[in-house]
């Protein structure tokens, strides 16, 4: 038998406007608010809605024999919230017929695991609060943003009570070995499911190529290539961004028509079956371990982690985002924390990569910016006006503080007096 493992990654980050040097100190409104709206009424349209309701369709017609599992970000969450809350409800639908699972991860799509512990299970605290509060479910089975995994992870990850993780089946990771398998690292013994990222990429890359020389890909010839793991193999974890449906891949290229066939093609065969990460984890025993040492990722050919950390300027920004980490939250300012947090997301320092050739056009899907650089002088602007704020508040603070103590000292002088 073999098994398919569908999970959709589902996120949309808060874009920054392009924030000058002049608005320092003057305006603290970082985000651009109407491009956030436009692309996530466009990507609803074109994705979200049309996709959850034909899973929902395709849970219904297989009588909960397909089955799938999505990790939503918390900034996808809020967006949903503010600009499509239809989204928000036919996500709910598929979460009440108990053939989807719902993931864990970091609420902001952060790097915080790779700069900051605390940071990390905070807003892994927040997500899955946000999670129960929607769906009414609680994750068991963690996804860290861009599937970015290491042996530290696998340690932190177990204490925390977490049953299993996903990440990138990368050829250096795997070696000779195959991701269909369950594995585990050397250094803890929480469940490992590995992207396989060549039939998963088949789907998520490379459908409408017409270069392609499996082009095209039809239900018939990709069941096949599913069916000839059994025997060398226990199960296909197909990962990729939801967005795949109808936003990178259109819809007049059939991609719809293509996901809608594909299970009734794939459970023809009686041994084959749809489970969700619990479920695989339940029913497969860990068939090796696995020494990631350093974190691997499934962006880009690299599968590292340069896609974020590849260049100066991408360091620089986020060595002073994790600087300023603890005045922030000593500030207690709500707000300004929630626009750090924000600050967080992945998104940011993604574009300001420089890389070119094949990972080029990927970089600048959805990027409000013309160039790398742009992005790190809007970064660092911004940042510059939040530690104008943490200032403010901090002079906010100590005079607030030195009115309290004056006027201590004046009721006792007074007491004194009357004495």
């Amino acid at each position: 038998m073999v098994a398919i493992c569908f999970y959709f990654q589902v996120h949309q980050p808060f874009r920054m406007r392009n924030y000058h040097v002049f608005d320092i100190g003057k305006d603290s409104n970082y985000f651009d608010e109407q491009k956030n709206k436009e692309i996530m009424e466009k990507v609803a349209r074109k994705c979200y809605l049309p996709t959850t309701r034909l899973l929902l369709s395709m849970v219904r017609e297989h009588k909960g024999k397909f089955r799938c599992s999505f990790s939503i970000t918390g900034t996808a969450l809020e967006q949903f919230e503010r600009y499509s809350p239809e989204v928000i409800s036919i996500f709910r639908e598929l979460a009440e017929t108990g053939c989807v699972e719902f993931l864990s991860e970091t609420y902001h799509h952060s790097l915080s695991f790779l700069f900051s512990k605390k940071e990390f299970h905070e807003q892994v605290d927040m997500h899955r609060k946000k999670i129960e509060w929607l769906f009414g479910v609680t994750p068991k089975v963690f996804r860290n943003t861009e599937l970015i995994f290491n042996n530290e992870l696998a340690i932190e990850l177990e204490k925390m009570g977490y049953k299993g993780v996903l990440a990138e089946g990368a050829d250096q990771v795997l070696d000779w070995r195959s991701p269909n398998y369950l594995y585990k690292s050397v250094s803890a013994g929480i469940p490992l499911l590995l992207k396989n990222y060549k039939l998963s990429d088949d789907i998520a890359f490379r459908f409408s190529n017409p270069e392609w020389k499996e082009h095209p890909l039809t239900v018939p010839k990709y069941v096949h290539w599913l069916n000839q793991v059994n025997g060398a193999g226990e199960v296909v974890n197909l990962f990729m961004d939801y967005e795949t449906f109808g936003e990178h891949q259109w819809e007049d290229k059939g991609i719809f028509q293509f996901l809608e066939h594909l299970p009734r093609e794939f459970l023809k065969n009686h041994d084959n079956s749809f489970m969700t990460p619990s479920e695989v984890i339940s029913s497969f025993p860990i068939r090796g371990e696995l020494d990631i040492h350093h974190p691997v990722s499934w962006a880009d050919v690299e599968r590292d982690l340069s896609a974020w950390r590849g260049n100066p300027i991408q360091e620089a920004a986020l060595k002073h985002l994790y600087e300023v980490e603890d005045s922030v939250k000593m500030s207690n300012d709500e707000k300004l924390i929630s626009d750090w947090r924000k600050l967080t997301t992945s998104d940011h320092f993604y574009y300001m990569c420089t890389k070119w050739f094949n990972d080029g056009d990927v970089h600048k899907y959805f990027n409000p910016y013309d160039s790398p650089y742009d992005s790190f002088i809007a970064f660092m602007n911004v940042l510059k006006d939040m530690e104008h704020r943490i200032n403010i508040n901090v002079d906010s603070t100590i005079s607030q503080d030195k009115l309290e103590n004056d006027n201590e000292v004046d009721k006792t002088m007074m007491v004194n007096e009357v004495s």
